[in-house]
């Protein structure tokens, strides 16, 4: 039995198998009687005994070894997790990071888009208006280089037109006269003259002599032309001439009559003469077609006025009419010359100027052309 035994734990069975304990064919035959039985009895307590403890210290050293294994998969994936979460993070940021980027720059389109509709809203309103203001400089140019080709060109001391000016003609033709007439001791001493062979003089042909002084400031603003009123020549001009011929009674409207042909935002009309309804009369009228807004005098109105486009129209007066006509052919022409249009000799302009200055003498003392 002993034999047996080492064998075994020599070559210890199968963990969950038992090994039936049989005796080996070698193996002495077993004492009979009670000695044998007690001592089989010890031998199976002590190798079942063996058994079990084999049996517990290989289930303790399998968990033991399950145990292990399990917690270093566990250290493992704790690991995997770790690094799978740390990427989720970077990940989420970097999406983050795009969405914002993407808003922004969305927003930063739109609004560039805006910005440049915008821009070309702006440029092309001031576009239209600026071809709107050409074409409305290019017809008043148009239609004032006509006027002065007429006025100016065909009309200077050397070769006066006398269909613009009829007291240029000869009494044969019968033109418009105005001023004194001729007396019958004028007439008469004419007739003896005649009579004695002795040439008269054209009544055409008026004698002028040009002032030193006059002339001079004249020169010296053709030299460096220019529309302020404190240069000699046309402060001059303005207190001689402009300012009385401007003044009305009416001081407040006079003075915005006079800012507008400075400003060459004057616009003068004519009425077209109709029966207006009572009540339906428009407020910014002022004066009527039976009463000059700037005279305030009752007379037969032919024209109107508007200063500027504050679309307010104001009734005036043949009278007034001709004398606000004299002082804006003045600054037209005065216009020309700094604008460098009139290319003439500098005393055929002074003589124009002269000219365009007595028309506004005659406008102020009330002498004005029938046909206003």
């Amino acid at each position: 039995s002993q034999v047996s035994l080492e064998e075994e734990s020599q070559n210890p069975p199968a963990v969950g198998h038992w090994k039936p304990l049989m005796p080996s064919k070698g193996d002495k035959e077993e004492p009979e009687g009670g000695c044998q039985d007690a001592g089989g009895v010890h031998e199976a307590q002590s190798t079942e005994q063996l058994n079990v403890s084999r049996l517990r210290s290989s289930s303790v050293e399998i968990r033991e070894k399950g145990s292990e294994f399990l917690r270093d998969e566990l250290h493992k994936a704790q690991k995997e997790l770790k690094l799978k979460d740390k990427e989720c993070e970077r990940l989420s940021k970097v999406r983050e990071q795009l969405e914002q980027e993407l808003e922004e720059l969305t927003a930063s389109l739109f609004e560039e888009a805006h910005k440049m509709v915008r821009e070309a809203n702006t440029k092309q309103a001031a576009a239209e208006k600026q071809l709107r203001e050409a074409r409305g400089k290019i017809d008043m140019l148009q239609a004032e280089v006509t006027a002065l080709k007429t006025l100016v060109i065909t009309s200077t001391p050397s070769s006066p037109n006398r269909e613009l000016h009829p007291q240029l003609q000869s009494p044969s033709k019968g033109g418009f006269r105005k001023g004194h007439g001729r007396n019958k001791s004028t007439s008469s001493a004419m007739v003896s003259a005649a009579s004695q062979n002795v040439a008269p003089e054209p009544v055409s042909r008026e004698c002028r002599e040009v002032d030193s002084i006059l002339f001079a400031e004249f020169q010296a603003w053709k030299e460096s032309p220019t529309l302020d009123k404190s240069c000699s020549f046309l402060d001059r001009i303005y207190r001689e001439d402009v300012g009385p011929c401007l003044d009305f009674t009416k001081q407040e409207l006079s003075e915005l009559v006079r800012v507008a042909v400075e400003q060459n935002t004057l616009t003068i009309e004519p009425v077209a003469f109709q029966t207006v309804p009572v009540g339906k009369v428009a407020a910014e009228e002022c004066g009527g077609p039976k009463k000059c807004a700037l005279s305030g005098l009752p007379r037969t109105c032919k024209h109107r006025i508007m200063l500027g486009d504050s679309g307010n129209y104001y009734y005036i007066s043949p009278s007034c009419r001709a004398r606000i006509t004299a002082v804006c052919n003045f600054f037209t022409y005065i216009r020309y010359i700094q604008q460098g249009l009139v290319r003439q000799d500098v005393e055929l302009m002074y003589w124009e100027v002269m000219r365009l200055r007595r028309e506004m003498s005659l406008a102020k003392l009330g002498f004005y052309p029938s046909e206003m």
